[in-house]
């Protein structure tokens, strides 16, 4: 058995290939499926924009915390299941692998089928929770009473894709998510200008994709490549489940802080922008088109850091630490790149961006204008806090990972746009963003590089 399981780990092109070459061939697909799910809320938030206005752009925005919630489930047994899969695959036990991969496609449904219940049960007072002020209201239930009915295929759609990636398959993975980014995009125009139907036909053309991306996820799941899955498999036991939720709570708290800021945020910008010149409206509709924006780019880096985890994984498993370390460089490297690209599109560019999502008054877009160059001053430095959680979390250490995913959010954001905003207003809001974003990265690096000397000491060839 145990040479079977040595054999097994030499042979698996993880352990073997070039690094930069397994970085590409599983991180491309991952930034496009994840630039993919953050169009789903883009091209919504555009068309809604272009036929509704400000009014509808706030309103997805108070949504929003109900989608973080989503890809909180989503990553929390995805990317944990995956991690443990491809950790256990390369100690060799692809037995036990499976066990993860059928445990998780039960959970990330049934995770969305309770979300889905809470929703419709307490919808409004939950919108007037997330900040919606009175004149969105209608509109926010309209949009969230319609898309909470495809939680559980979002969630098995997002989280089921790590599944398929971990099966060595990226590309089909990416697929899920662009068919059904596909479907939205062309249901949006027809359901809101053709069929005249605003906010629902909106709602509509989301869960129709939807459930288009989360079918090819059930359909690749029937036909695992490592091996077949079984009722055995699909039984949920605390053994497994347990660790699935270790290794994905980083990602998890990650999410649920960005959902606790995000309620925060607006509740924020609703009661400082109507004590300022701007009104309660302007800015948690820019804050919203904003904070999509650069999660686009964001979300670019997420996918880098998804591409690293079976890489990373696999050979801190069979203890090839030099494949490791050269992976996590390399996905630094990367991410540097997308963040300075991204960083001078919204210092230079910020009015022509916030111009394609609908008209507005000058005073919106002075706000927008200055949002960008304050807010995200430090996105050129965003991609290591996530890639730090990741990356600590795929080599079996989500202590860690929990503690760097909560830094940004928790430790450092929201405390700051309580008290700021407090001293300075409405602006105080927009300074806190790059604050936090400085002292997170700062606290990642220094962890990163403390990890990297621990692995060199356990190789000295690193």
């Amino acid at each position: 058995m145990t040479e079977n399981k040595s054999i097994d780990t030499q042979q698996n092109p993880l352990g073997v290939e070039p690094v930069g070459k397994l970085l590409r061939q599983f991180a491309v697909p991952s930034i496009i499926a994840m630039l993919v799910g953050a169009l789903y809320n883009i091209v919504d938030q555009i068309f809604i924009g272009q036929s509704i206005g400000e009014l509808g752009n706030a309103a997805t925005n108070v949504a929003f915390p109900l989608s973080t919630s989503c890809v909180a489930i989503a990553l929390m047994f995805g990317i944990g299941a995956a991690s443990a899969f491809n950790l256990t695959l390369g100690r060799g036990d692809r037995e036990k692998a499976l066990y993860y991969i059928g445990n998780a496609a039960v959970l990330l449904f049934s995770g969305g089928l309770v979300l889905c219940i809470i929703t419709q049960i307490f919808l409004t007072p939950m919108l007037v929770f997330f900040g919606s002020p009175d004149d969105v209201l209608g509109y926010a239930e309209e949009y969230v009473r319609i898309t909470s009915l495809g939680f559980p295929f979002l969630i098995l759609s997002n989280g089921g894709a790590h599944l398929v990636r971990a099966d060595g398959s990226p590309r089909y993975s990416m697929m899920c998510n662009l068919t059904g980014a596909i479907v939205n995009t062309i249901l949006d125009p027809l359901f809101i200008f053709g069929f005249k139907m605003g906010m629902t036909g909106a709602a509509i053309a989301t869960i129709t994709g939807q459930i288009v991306s989360a079918a090819m996820v059930f359909n690749y799941l029937r036909h695992y490549k490592t091996g077949q899955l079984t009722k055995n498999h699909l039984q949920v036991r605390w053994k497994f489940a347990g660790y699935i939720v270790s290794l994905g709570l980083a990602h998890f708290f990650n999410q649920l802080a960005m959902m606790i800021v995000q309620i925060v945020m607006n509740n924020s910008l609703t009661y400082y922008g109507a004590l300022s010149a701007y009104g309660a409206s302007i800015p948690l509709a820019c804050s919203g088109i904003i904070n999509k924006v650069g999660f686009m780019f964001f979300s670019v880096c997420i996918g880098i850091a998804q591409g690293m985890q079976p890489i990373a994984s696999f050979n801190y498993g069979a203890q090839k630490y030099d494949r490791v370390s050269r992976v996590l460089g390399l996905s630094l490297a990367a991410g540097s790149v997308i963040c300075f690209c991204a960083f001078t599109l919204f210092q230079l560019f910020p009015r022509q961006i916030i111009s394609l999502f609908g008209e507005g008054s000058e005073m919106y877009f002075a706000f927008a204008e200055r949002y960008f160059h304050i807010y995200l001053f430090f996105t050129f430095i965003n991609n290591v806090q996530p890639l730090s959680s990741t990356f600590f979390t795929s080599i079996g250490k989500p202590k860690i990972g929990i503690f760097l995913g909560l830094t940004r959010q928790i430790l450092f954001l929201l405390p700051l746009i309580i008290i700021f905003p407090m001293i300075m207003g409405i602006d105080g809001i927009m300074y806190a963003g790059p604050i936090a974003d400085f002292s997170a990265a700062l606290v990642a690096a220094l962890m990163l590089i403390r990890e990297v000397r621990k692995m060199k000491s356990e190789n000295p060839a690193l």
